[in-house]
């Protein structure tokens, strides 16, 4: 159960960090992020690590939570989406309709996936739309600061609204393994420790 609380908070981070680099750069690391975006739709999984289809699809997640827990490297910005996901997921916990609501888009959205590959245009689209009729209208809203550039890219800014609803899918699974604000705070060294064994696993997975 602690490692799967680890991964599942390597997904919150994961995605903190796509959101992070696409607001900045306007690219991101492409193999996480469909990883992340996988995750959205494997809603009824056996175990933490196939959400994010093994421990290699949540790596880059594990070393930026090595990073944060175990060293000065955090990244502020990184930290405060990662602390807004974990915040909009408690909102969301109190609303059973708009649970439901999700459910029935992403089950919806599932056909295009099938026909057109995850990372399509029009699948990000749906995901952003998804987002913004459901979480984005609970409060406090997740603010994301970047590049004033790629946040008045349409196509941009659906990206990284895609991203924010694979992070609450991670918050969402981090709830459900146990995980918990207190816990975090209490056992930030077991984490770092778990997380650096999770990532030496996840290089010998790769060969």
């Amino acid at each position: 159960m602690r490692e799967s609380r680890v991964i599942a908070l390597s997904g919150v981070f994961q995605a903190a960090t796509l959101v992070h680099s696409l607001a900045r750069e306007g690219r991101c690391d492409m193999a996480a992020a469909e990883s992340s975006l996988a995750s959205i739709f494997r809603i009824d999984s056996d175990s933490a690590a196939e959400v994010f289809g093994g421990l290699s699809g949540i790596r880059l997640g594990m070393e930026v939570l090595v990073s944060s827990l175990d060293s000065n490297q955090r990244v502020p910005a990184v930290s405060r989406l990662v602390i807004g996901l974990m915040r909009l997921e408690r909102k969301l916990a109190s609303r059973a309709d708009m649970r439901d609501q999700l459910r029935q888009g992403i089950e919806s959205i599932q056909r295009q996936v099938d026909h057109l590959g995850l990372t399509h245009a029009t699948v990000q689209s749906r995901l952003a739309e998804l987002y913004s009729h459901t979480l984005s209208r609970l409060r406090p809203r997740i603010m994301v600061h970047g590049n004033p550039a790629q946040l008045a890219d349409p196509a941009r800014v659906e990206q990284i609204r895609s991203m924010l609803l694979a992070g609450i899918r991670a918050a969402v699974l981090w709830r459900q393994v146990g995980g918990s604000q207190w816990r975090l705070i209490l056992r930030r060294n077991e984490y770092a420790m778990l997380a650096r064994g999770l990532l030496a696993r996840s290089t010998l997975d790769r060969g």
